[in-house]
């Protein structure tokens, strides 16, 4: 899968800053995933488990307050009032 740029950003700062190959959370009309070329978009985001998935294969689970979630053709930024990774 091909990777895409992707900020996690909450007041605390960056949590997340390089590149994914897919993101799953809950969005404001239901659960979705964004991939490489998605049509850019924002949503609301609903407090949910998040799952960033690594160009390794290598996937980082999350739990998230909710917040706002945008896809540009640049980027995929997460905006969150609280965003923490699981160990």
């Amino acid at each position: 899968m091909k990777p895409f740029a992707l900020v996690v950003s909450s007041p605390e700062g960056d949590l997340f800053r390089g590149e994914a190959v897919r993101i799953s959370l809950r969005g404001s009309e239901g659960d979705l995933a964004v991939m490489a070329g998605h049509t850019p978009f924002v949503t609301a985001v609903k407090p949910c488990e998040c799952s960033v998935e690594l160009e390794s294969g290598e996937i980082m689970v999350a739990t998230t307050d909710g917040g706002i979630l945008t896809v540009t053709n640049e980027r995929v930024t997460l905006l969150s009032g609280s965003f923490e990774f699981k160990k």
